[in-house]
């Protein structure tokens, strides 16, 4: 199973979410599922934002090696779950071939139709990358939780 995270520049939200994802993934044992994440108007190549990399650091994140990715229908195609930041971001997605399988993230879990957008961090201070950090938290444990609930047998 691949999950793909996206926000807009894929410097900030995204990556964060992806390493959270993988972080709990390995704790979880789910091995197989792998995690990425690419922007709505990113450039390829371009590192996590400094705050980004702070936060991961105090979390124990390495997000040092992130590069930045646009977001593709090749990526769309090859993503079982599309985890959007925001509306627009979901738009997005949805017209490279991705409805039915992507989401508002803050919307998965509850199965929900909508959801709210989470905190874009890019240019706060490190207090407010914190707080986007934890809302991203909540929200992959639960998508994650969701996720082993549906793969046991006999659960709905």
């Amino acid at each position: 199973m691949k999950l793909l995270f996206i926000c807009t520049g894929n410097t900030c939200r995204s990556p964060m979410a992806e390493a959270l994802a993988r972080k709990y993934v390995i704790e979880r044992g789910l091995s197989d599922i792998d995690v990425a994440s690419a922007g709505t108007s990113s450039w390829d190549g371009a590192a996590a934002s400094d705050g980004a990399l702070l936060v991961g650091l105090e979390r124990r994140l390495d997000l040092s090696t992130h590069r930045s990715q646009q977001i593709t229908r090749a990526l769309v195609e090859g993503s079982d779950l599309i985890f959007t930041m925001g509306p627009h971001h979901l738009e997005r997605v949805e017209a490279l071939g991705g409805a039915g399988k992507s989401y508002m993230l803050t919307a998965y879990p509850s199965h929900g139709t909508s959801g709210r957008a989470i905190s874009d961090p890019m240019g706060g201070d490190l207090d407010i990358y914190r707080a986007t950090a934890d809302e991203l938290d909540v929200e992959i444990r639960r998508v994650l939780d969701r996720i082993a609930a549906e793969r046991v047998p006999g659960k709905p």
